[in-house]
């Protein structure tokens, strides 16, 4: 059974399947903050949306970032290094893309096992 979770006519925000949460692409609600900001918002983002599922950062299993400037790496590696559970370091991508909107520099997928 798949349960999803904030349903819309487009995409659902969270998928849950066999153990296992998937969640949609997230993106900071204050796109005028720095590479910073927008990675701490997107990161308690997805805080919120795994602890909603009753799963948290420290079972994540595969995390995708698209960043739009690869000048921003290092920026939102210092967020994102704070953020990590030591020893619990999921496996990561990080990767150059446009994204939908131009005021944002970072959007994140994350799945997790529930």
């Amino acid at each position: 059974m798949i349960k999803r979770l904030e349903i819309g006519t487009r995409m659902s925000e969270v998928a849950i399947h066999n153990g296992t949460v998937y969640l949609a692409g997230q993106v900071a609600g204050d796109a005028s903050a720095d590479i910073q900001g927008q990675t701490a918002q997107v990161l308690a983002e997805v805080d919120a949306l795994l602890a909603r599922v009753g799963s948290d950062k420290s079972r994540i299993l595969m995390t995708q970032i698209f960043l739009a400037d690869l000048a921003d790496f290092a920026g939102m590696n210092l967020v994102w290094d704070a953020w990590v559970v030591p020893g619990q370091t999921p496996p990561r991508a990080t990767v150059q893309a446009a994204l939908a909107k131009p005021e944002w520099k970072i959007e994140v997928v994350v799945t997790a096992a529930v």
